[in-house]
């Protein structure tokens, strides 16, 4: 085998003294650089900077919903809910607050390990929030289910500390600490209705010095029945002798930004909308982080609820008049802003390059990109990497599945733009003693639609399957499309946009990678829950044995809709 060939002309993005160091890393028997790929990651389908010093929201057109960020000396953080998604709390780094790398993720496995180990949609980690205090980082995080936990790490690159149950209890939701001038450390939270009984107020309770539990009962300060319904998600911070709350009302895709404020921490709160939809296509914009760069300006992040696109990432100017903030732009002067499409970048006293979360992977590397997560808590024998320059994954056999959406093995990332391509090559190795297998690509949500290889008792065929309502208990229903002389093919799938917050796919097929033939009728995709759709690759078997069989995935590219010469 041709090493050099097979390696660097696999990876398409490499170019340069990029690409000689991963050839040369390779030579030198110590496989590929991990960071590089993530670091120089350019996207094909969305990219925010536009180059000429002004930016286009969203910033990351994909599913970062209930963000929180902070900036530590030249360098901006960020953090969103994963909810049932494993490795969980995706941790993202940017510079100029426009262009985002995914660095890390602050869980491995989600506690209690026995409930995570099958997949809990809509479970898990909701909205986080994320603080510097004595040169450590926190990330307080919510299980409706469970309650608030915390990690902490000294670099959040690096590995955080095991979860610490700081506040126990159901429909404790959405935490933030607060470090007080006068040492003393609270914690500002909301609560869940459908497990709390309550919902639509803000409550504070005490903590000890190292922010590791709750020390005393907490206090409602804020009720937002009659102005602000569904208020949640509360970011505290102090300012000129003001606490503020800052938090979402109204709905998720309905909603307005809300600020409270007040001399006394525990009240009474004055409130203010800050921004809403106004004019604006943004529908819903609120619950997010507001960050100071080095030069002064004020800054807010948000997401916007794009249905099956998921919650994306917005960014908006802001600044104080008489002690209130406004975010957007407030052309009439009311003090209520709404959102911007496009403008001018933050400054922060330097220019970077542009670069975005990676969503290619061409699987030569012995760790996956760190755009994928499992569906539930990982298992080490779920797959190999790397592997003559393939993703490996085994058909593991998941007893009392009934459909894609009980399998904890699916190996998928968001949605990366409102229309995209997604090209992968796979070859299925059956073990026959495990009955049928089915390998391939799906797009995952309460709906969702697949096509794969799968082995009969005659040969392979390919076929699709579409599932509604998978979590109400739907039934896959399978349409076989070709038989297959050999267990490969090329797979593809393109995302259309079809209007505001639409989305519509189409699936191929390709026998040699070359002409590739459209599988007849459009899915439309449906959000998870709480999660934008994903896609993702899956190897599954009819039964167990004290075998598997699996599936090579030789690459998995993202790229621009009909950039490919045929189809």
């Amino acid at each position: 085998m041709n090493l050099k060939n097979k390696y660097l002309d696999k990876h398409f993005s490499a170019t340069g003294l990029t690409k000689y160091l991963f050839y040369a890393s390779i030579l030198a028997g110590i496989g590929p650089v991990s960071s590089y790929a993530q670091q120089n990651y350019v996207s094909k389908v969305w990219v925010a900077d536009r180059g000429n010093g002004t930016y286009k929201n969203p910033i990351i057109n994909a599913d970062y919903s209930d963000p929180d960020a902070i900036r530590v000396g030249d360098d901006f953080y960020l953090v969103s809910s994963s909810f049932e998604d494993i490795p969980g709390l995706p941790i993202l780094h940017s510079k100029d607050l426009v262009n985002w790398t995914l660095i890390n993720h602050g869980l491995k496995k989600q506690i209690p390990e026995e409930v995570f180990n099958t997949p809990q949609h809509g479970n898990g980690v909701w909205a986080p929030a994320i603080r510097y205090h004595n040169k450590e980082y926190y990330i307080y995080y919510p299980d409706p289910d469970y309650g608030i936990y915390m990690i902490k790490a000294s670099d959040p690159a690096a590995d955080w500390s095991d979860p610490v149950l700081v506040f126990p209890g159901k429909g404790i939701i959405d935490p933030c600490p607060l470090w007080d001038t006068d040492g003393k450390v609270w914690l500002v939270h909301a609560y869940a209705g459908s497990r709390a009984g309550i919902k639509s107020v803000i409550a504070i309770a005490p903590m000890n010095e190292a922010g590791t539990k709750v020390t005393g009962p907490d206090h409602i300060v804020y009720d937002g029945h009659v102005d602000d319904p569904t208020i949640e998600g509360p970011k505290i911070y102090k300012r000129n002798g003001y606490y503020y709350i800052f938090a979402p009302a109204g709905g998720v895709s309905t909603g307005w930004q809300l600020v409270l404020r007040s001399k006394n921490l525990m009240g009474p709160y004055e409130r203010k909308v800050v921004m809403d939809q106004g004019k604006s296509t943004v529908n819903g914009p609120h619950q997010g982080a507001w960050v100071t760069t080095q030069t002064g300006e004020d800054w807010f992040l948000h997401f916007q609820d794009k249905e099956a696109y998921g919650r994306v990432l917005h960014l908006q100017p802001m600044h104080w008049i008489h002690d209130w903030p406004v975010i957007g732009v407030d052309k009439d002067g009311d003090g209520k802003g709404t959102p911007v499409l496009s403008y001018k970048k933050p400054n922060v006293g330097k220019t970077y390059p542009i670069t975005t979360p990676a969503e290619s992977d061409e699987f030569n590397q012995r760790t996956l990109g760190l755009q994928w997560q499992w569906e539930a808590n990982s298992s080490g024998r779920w797959l190999m990497t790397g592997e003559n320059g393939c993703l490996r994954l085994y058909a593991h056999h998941t007893p009392d599945a009934k459909t894609l959406w009980d399998i904890p093995n699916i190996l998928a990332q968001k949605f990366p733009a409102d229309s995209f391509e997604v090209t992968t090559k796979l070859r299925l190795t059956p073990n026959e003693k495990n009955g049928a297998q089915h390998a391939g690509l799906v797009v995952l949500g309460l709906d969702y639609a697949s096509l794969s290889i799968v082995n009969q008792g005659d040969g392979y065929v390919l076929q699709q399957g579409i599932c509604k309502a998978a979590d109400r208990g739907g039934v896959e229903k399978n349409t076989v499309i070709t038989k297959l002389k050999v267990p490969e093919v090329w797979l593809r799938v393109d995302v259309h946009n079809p209007g505001p917050n639409r989305a519509s796919c189409t699936f191929y097929y390709s026998l040699d990678g070359n002409k590739y033939q459209a599988v007849t009728g459009n899915f439309i995709p449906t959000p998870g829950k709480w999660t934008g759709a994903k896609i993702g690759l899956y190897a599954t078997a009819e039964k167990g044995s004290n075998d598997e069989g699996y599936a090579d995935f030789d690459f998995f590219r993202v790229t621009a809709l009909n950039a490919s010469e045929t189809k």
